[in-house]
């Protein structure tokens, strides 16, 4: 299977820096919905056949230029979701945001008992991720598909990532950025495992969609 991880495009909670993990959530800005418009184009030679996005409608924003351009139905998926802040949440300052991402680190590095403030820890991070993919998975191959998407978040991602793909750790995701609209792809299995493939960071449009002011943490090299 191959498997295409898609952050969600700008929102104004990214150029604040706000740690907004709250469904249904904020929606794109101008320039996000740009980033979403670009995605079509950006994946044409990808042959998706099935797309996911969880239950933050800046994900849905972002997924539905692709999903009208492949005539697909995004599968709405609350595992998906990004890592939730709890206590932290709809706060920017630097003692929020270095708890927050730390977690991340933590879980990729194997501490899975560390726990957000007021929230989840990695086991249960994990276990809501790895089912989400696993039912986007299970119906996509019971169709026959070998390649699916879907639309995420930055933290999330690259928790996910740092811990399941045999290639990266938590040093590799510190080190690479994320920008709205990055893609992560991997081939592998729930089974087998899965292997990085490319790691694109940057929008998919490229660099002209790329805001340099943005406070963004969960998308940033540390």
């Amino acid at each position: 299977m191959r498997l295409l991880l898609i952050r969600h495009g700008q929102t104004p909670d990214n150029v604040e820096g706000v740690l907004g993990t709250v469904a249904p959530g904020v929606g794109l800005t101008d320039l996000g919905r740009r980033q979403a418009e670009a995605l079509p184009a950006a994946l044409a030679d990808e042959t998706i056949g099935a797309l996911a996005v969880s239950t933050l409608v800046r994900t849905q924003l972002t997924a539905a230029p692709l999903a009208a351009a492949r005539g697909l139905a995004p599968t709405v998926l609350d595992g998906l979701r990004e890592v939730k802040a709890g206590d932290l949440e709809g706060r920017h300052d630097t003692e929020a945001v270095t708890a927050y991402v730390g977690c991340v680190f933590s879980w990729a590095s194997g501490d899975l008992d560390v726990r957000v403030p007021g929230s989840e820890d990695g086991h249960e991070f994990y276990a809501r991720y790895d089912a989400a993919l696993a039912d986007l998975i299970a119906g996509a191959e019971g169709d026959g598909h070998e390649t699916v998407a879907a639309v995420s978040h930055g933290a999330a991602i690259r928790a996910w990532v740092g811990s399941r793909a045999v290639n990266a750790d938590d040093e590799f995701i510190r080190q690479h950025l994320l920008e709205n609209t990055g893609v992560v792809t991997l081939e592998g299995s729930i089974d087998a495992g899965w292997r990085l493939q490319t790691w694109q960071g940057l929008p998919v449009g490229g660099a002209e969609l790329l805001d340099l002011e943005a406070a963004d943490p969960t998308g940033e090299s540390y």
